[in-house]
């Protein structure tokens, strides 16, 4: 499996011959330097560890900056593990945003936008109780969370107001437009999650 790490440059356009819009979302993905390779684990998985993003000495532990040292890397802000990535790359290898090819799928993962506190309405498209016909004090409640008598309490996991985002959520299949190597921009059809500037983990869906 391919993959890299980048961050979300924002979302745009693009038009073909016909005229017709298709979304897309510019990507700043790479270079990523192999950091780390391990050998395979009992399912017979080998993995890399890619880093992503220089940064500074102060920014860092000092476990981590002495696993960088050991790869012979600059500080880097981002780590992330790769399985069973294609053509063994050594430790050292620079990954850049042409492992890529226009056409490709690939699985997107980011965290959401955070919004804070939100009612059932917002956070799971609970349709709104009627305006008139006895209702009162609740125009956006989620209405009755149980019984009296049985169970007399709130069963755990029920769908209640709380925070919404700042999650990972993951996208999957979404298709390569096309890359540029020379600007390490990767474009792909349709939205991903978070915010512009946000980190992003790509990888291909073999």
């Amino acid at each position: 499996m391919i993959g890299l790490l980048g961050r979300k440059k924002g979302m745009g356009a693009i038009y073909d011959v016909n005229g017709i819009q298709t979304p897309v979302t510019v990507i700043e993905a790479g270079p990523c330097p192999v950091v780390q390779t391990k050998p395979e684990d009992t399912k017979g998985r080998t993995s890399v560890q890619l880093g992503f993003e220089s940064t500074g000495d102060k920014n860092m532990t000092k476990a981590k900056l002495g696993h960088l040292k050991k790869a012979n890397q600059k500080p880097l802000r981002f780590l992330r593990e790769f399985k069973d990535v294609d053509g063994n790359p050594d430790v050292g290898d620079i990954l850049k945003v042409d492992v890529f090819n226009p056409g490709d799928l690939v699985d997107i993962t980011g965290i959401s936008k955070g919004r804070g506190f939100t009612g059932v309405i917002k956070r799971y498209g609970f349709n709104q109780p009627p305006m008139t016909h006895g209702t009162h004090e609740s125009y956006r409640g989620g209405g009755s969370i149980g019984a009296a008598s049985y169970p007399a309490r709130v069963w755990p996991g029920l769908k209640m107001a709380g925070r919404m985002g700042g999650e990972n959520v993951t996208v999957k299949n979404l298709t390569v437009i096309k890359i540029d190597l020379e600007k390490g921009l990767l474009v792909v059809k349709g939205a991903v999650p978070g915010a512009a500037g946000g980190l992003v983990v790509i990888r291909k869906n073999d």
